[in-house]
């Protein structure tokens, strides 16, 4: 018969378990490790013997074993019991705990680890989890003497919710990890999205060009070096070539070299320690150490001074540099892509820029063509930047074919940039969601515009044919754009090559003229 002291002595130890069973189960979210440690614990200082732990599958329903004492053999992790089935099962299905004082006095014992006593007792403990909801069972062998069984089986159940606790926190931050997961994901597939190939509108030879290179260009993590002039899209074709390389699921860094003074510049590009200049009251990571792993897209790189070039220079050919005020040489993994809209080759020439730097920025150029190259592209631009204006006023827009031919007739010194700017502004005078002539009117562009190159010089002679009215004069100011078209071509005889002559125009450019302004082409 236990005395007092007995059972003193019993809480004494089974409180010091339970304290260290707690730091076990705080030191890591890894349960399988965290539950083969606790259960060694309960075997060594508190003579528990075979000892297991089931969870819950959430696909099938059924337990699983998910870690054993070191005393049970084989492989338990591919048993498995249902809901009822045997004593774990039955814990698992009532909720309460289960003391057998002696395992072959229970039928329902299915000894399925072949590792237990049959004659000693075994002791079940359910663990809760979220509401009445049971997650799994703890269950072991106490000490051959079966004294004191009451409190040794409470004492699991104290053991068990703690467990519990543990699986609920774990359950938690595996549903957060997965919410944060998924919503990476669609913020990656979302960043494709806008900053794939679809969003670089054009289907011009030069356009094509581009993306061909972009495409190509994308795959390797060669230096980039993007040139044309501003308003051309440049961070567009960054953002797509990053987007779409290897690098597209780590960081795209993005730093304006022109913003920032050279003492500034340099603390944004390469970071700077506690203390190294006035006002830095703590370490901060430079765009290189942010960038590590991805891109760096350096926008206005001609625009750095000689100094600076130079220690720019070390970290484009090393991929290493040092923090300002620092000792530590830090090394990156960073794929450079840089811009400019300055003539870097007369730089060189003139000494203002750095000859070796202009050959490790310029491995594979890109340039960018100005929109007065790429006419043709305007009726697509503009109806892909309507739909992108649509959706950030929340409402339906459109543009109509009248509007479009008055922008072909401007020269866009401002590029493509200018173009979305004058569409947000017409948009802005269009009450009925249709941007017509009027509303760009309203926006400005009318004061603006100009005929295309050579529209309105007098035609060259060209014969008619007999018994035809004379075709009217194509430079006449109150022709319109199809008027004009359809005038040179009659004055050609319907001979295309002959009409983009009388109009300044290439074979191409007339061809899409005729197809956009809906002419019929007249076979003789």
């Amino acid at each position: 018969m236990p005395t007092s002291s007995d059972r003193s002595a019993l809480i004494e130890t089974e409180l010091e378990i339970l304290f260290a069973v707690s730091r076990v189960l705080s030191l890591s979210l890894d349960l399988t490790e965290t539950f083969s440690e606790l259960l060694a614990l309960l075997h060594d200082r508190g003579g528990y013997a075979h000892g297991f732990i089931v969870l819950k599958d959430g696909d099938s329903g059924e337990f699983l074993v998910r870690a054993a004492s070191r005393d049970i053999a084989g492989t338990p992790s591919a048993v498995r019991y249902k809901p009822g089935e045997g004593v774990v099962g039955m814990i698992a299905a009532s909720g309460e705990a289960m003391l057998l004082p002696r395992i072959a006095d229970e039928p329902a014992f299915l000894h399925r680890l072949k590792a237990f006593d049959p004659e000693l007792p075994f002791i079940g403990a359910p663990i809760a989890g979220d509401g009445d909801e049971v997650v799994g069972v703890l269950a072991a062998q106490p000490p051959a003497e079966r004294a004191l069984l009451g409190e040794r089986s409470r004492f699991m159940e104290m053991v068990a919710n703690l467990i519990s606790q543990s699986v609920r926190l774990n359950r938690q931050v595996r549903a957060e990890h997965q919410e944060i997961a998924e919503e990476r994901d669609t913020l990656r597939r979302r960043m494709r999205g806008q900053h794939g190939f679809d969003t670089i509108v054009g289907h011009t030879p030069v356009m094509r060009q581009v993306f061909e290179q972009v495409r190509l260009v994308s795959k390797w993590n060669t230096t980039v070096l993007l040139r044309g002039e501003s308003g051309t899209g440049k961070e567009l074709i960054a953002n797509a070539i990053h987007y779409n390389s290897p690098r597209a699921s780590s960081p795209f860094v993005k730093l304006n070299c022109a913003a920032l003074p050279e003492n500034l510049l340099e603390s944004e590009m390469f970071g700077h320690e506690k203390g190294a200049f006035t006002g830095a009251a703590a370490q901060r990571k430079g765009r290189f150490e942010l960038a590590d792993g991805g891109t760096l897209f350096l926008d206005e790189i001609g625009e750095i001074s000689g100094l600076f070039q130079s220690k720019l220079l070390r970290v484009l050919q090393e991929g290493e540099f040092e923090r300002v005020g620092g000792a530590e040489t830090l090394r990156v993994d960073v794929r450079v892509i840089a811009a400019t809209n300055r003539d870097l080759e007369g730089a060189v020439a003139e000494g203002t820029f750095r000859e070796d730097l202009y050959y490790r920025l310029n491995v594979m150029p890109i340039r960018t063509p100005p929109l007065r190259e790429r006419i043709e592209d305007i009726p697509d631009l503009a109806r892909f930047m309507v739909e992108k204006i649509a959706r950030a006023q929340r409402r339906e827009l459109s543009i109509d074919d009248e509007a479009i031919r008055l922008l072909l007739r401007h020269r866009w010194p401002g590029n493509v940039r200018e173009l979305e700017n004058s569409l947000e502004r017409a948009a802005i005078m269009s009450e009925t969601g249709t941007i017509d002539e009027r509303a760009v009117v309203l926006a400005g562009l009318q004061d603006r515009m100009v005929a295309s190159p050579g529209i309105d010089a007098p035609p060259p002679p060209a014969f008619a044919r007999p018994g035809a009215a004379p075709p009217p004069d194509i430079g006449d100011s109150p022709l319109s754009e199809r008027e004009r078209v359809v005038a040179a071509l009659e004055r050609a005889g319907w001979v295309q090559a002959k009409a983009a002559r009388l109009l300044n125009m290439t074979p191409r450019q007339i061809a899409y003229r005729i197809q956009t302004l809906g002419i019929d082409v007249k076979q003789f």
